[in-house]
This record gives C-alpha cells, structure tokens and sequence, in this order.
C-alpha cells in the first residue's frame, strides 16, 4: 500500500486512474472481445442494478425471454428495435421506481415519457 493515510492513498489512486485511464480502457476492450458475456446475462444484471424486483411467480430468464421478443411498444405500437444507440424505438423494460416491479415493455420515447407523467401515487396523466 503506498500510503497508510486515507487522504493521501485516496489522492494517489484519484491520480493514478487519472494518468492510467486510456490502458484500462484498452484493457477493459480487450478483456470483453476475450471474454464475451451472453447477451441475457449482461441485460439482467443491469436490470438488477437498476433495483428491478420480480413477482414471486416470475424468473429472470422469463421475464428476458418476453422482453427480447415483445415487437411493438405496448403504449403507442410502434415497432421496437435492438440498436446499439438509445433511439427512439430502442426496447425498454419499464418499472415502477418505487416499488420496483415491472409494467411493461415499452420504446425508449414512452419510457421517458411515463417516467415524467407518472405522479407521486402513480397514476398516468
């Protein structure tokens, strides 16, 4: 450890990913083409560290398995796409922030869209 002071070993690592940042990212670029994630696993942690919830009578790999293949935005029926970019019509899995349990699948647009309409005791305006 290069310093015993908390302050200090915080300054330096603070540096030290500072002057660092691009080889970690080449790393980190390196380490993913090596090392692929399955698409559903990738998704669902994400979800997950969105605070996602399920229903007791619900699993991941099901709720991802409707997810992937929900083709239309089930607020407005435009067809949903899988772009790389967030676009308008990118797929979103909506949920409720407070409770944290799923809605629906909707396009990127009315998932903004709810998440503004939505009051304080959830009521769609």
């Amino acid at each position: 450890m290069p310093y015993k002071d908390p302050v200090k070993r915080k300054q330096f690592y603070k540096e030290y990913r500072e002057r660092n940042k691009e080889n970690k990212r080449l790393y980190d670029l390196e380490y993913c083409k090596k090392n692929p994630k399955p698409h559903h696993i990738s998704c669902i942690n994400k979800w997950k560290s969105y605070g996602i919830q399920l229903n007791p009578n619900e699993d991941w790999l099901s709720i991802y398995l409707f997810y992937i293949t929900c083709e239309e935005c089930e607020n407005c029926g435009i067809e949903l796409t899988d772009e790389k970019h967030l676009t308008s019509t990118h797929r979103c899995l909506d949920h409720d922030h407070s409770t944290g349990f799923i809605r629906n699948v909707l396009c990127h647009k009315c998932n903004l869209l709810r998440d503004i309409s939505f009051d304080e005791i959830g009521n769609f305006n």
